[in-house]
């Protein structure tokens, strides 16, 4: 049986608000989990307005006790969480060779280890009912890396090749991991509209088994191949 509560790590006004509504339009009951407790009342208030429940649950992505113990509310509190969307990230703009290990482990907390905690978070539950889709948002650094964005392309480059592994482990328990990686800035009206990257989120979860997909790119018209 489906488990239909979707828990949102990294909640935004962008990608996180419009995934939100699309899962919950679709009768999802929604955890949504970010650091600041106003913006996610915010959140909240928005979805009421469309006649969307969610649970806002405060946590940093960077501290896995917090992360951890957020999920575990969630489920508490929801059920079981069937989907998860990994939407969290964290930048630091320095060049490669200026880059301080420091700076990249602290980027690699949200960018990385905070991903490979929230799938362990919620993967057990997903394992007894051998269903469940894990899915991140990616980024095009991962594919194109920029050297005034190094530690991003690092941590985008990181978090690509592990959902990937973590596809090839999982596809034969009936859990779909997957990427949806987004070569440019999201904003409305255009392709990169968070209401249509939104969509792919809701399509991958849905896919049919042996359609699954590990990753979906969104690129601008003009960086089409």
């Amino acid at each position: 049986m489906e488990a239909k509560v979707c828990a949102i790590v990294g909640m935004g006004r962008g990608i996180g608000l419009s995934v939100a509504r699309r899962f919950g339009e679709m009768g999802y009951r929604l955890a949504l989990l970010a650091r600041s407790e106003e913006c996610l009342q915010n959140y909240t208030g928005a979805l009421e307005l469309d006649g969307i429940t969610s649970l806002p649950l405060a946590a940093d992505a960077s501290r896995p006790f917090s992360l951890i113990s957020a999920v575990r509310e969630a489920e508490k509190r929801l059920g079981p969480v069937g989907v998860l969307i990994y939407n969290a990230y964290a930048c630091c703009p320095t060049r490669p060779s200026e880059l301080k290990v420091e700076e990249l482990e602290a980027t690699l907390r949200v960018n990385l280890y905070g991903a490979v905690n929230a799938a362990q978070a919620v993967l057990p539950s997903m394992l007894r009912r051998k269903a469940g889709s894990l899915l991140f948002t990616g980024g095009g650094l991962a594919l194109r890396p920029s050297a005034a964005e190094a530690a991003l392309s690092i941590g985008k480059a990181s978090l690509r090749a592990y959902v990937g592994a973590l596809a090839q482990e999982l596809a034969h328990e009936g859990i779909h991991a997957a990427t949806v990686t987004i070569c440019g800035k999201v904003q409305r009206g255009t392709a990169l509209d968070p209401d249509l990257i939104a969509e792919a989120f809701w399509k991958l979860h849905t896919q049919p088994r042996e359609g699954w997909q590990t990753e979906v790119v969104f690129k601008p018209p003009h960086d089409q191949p």
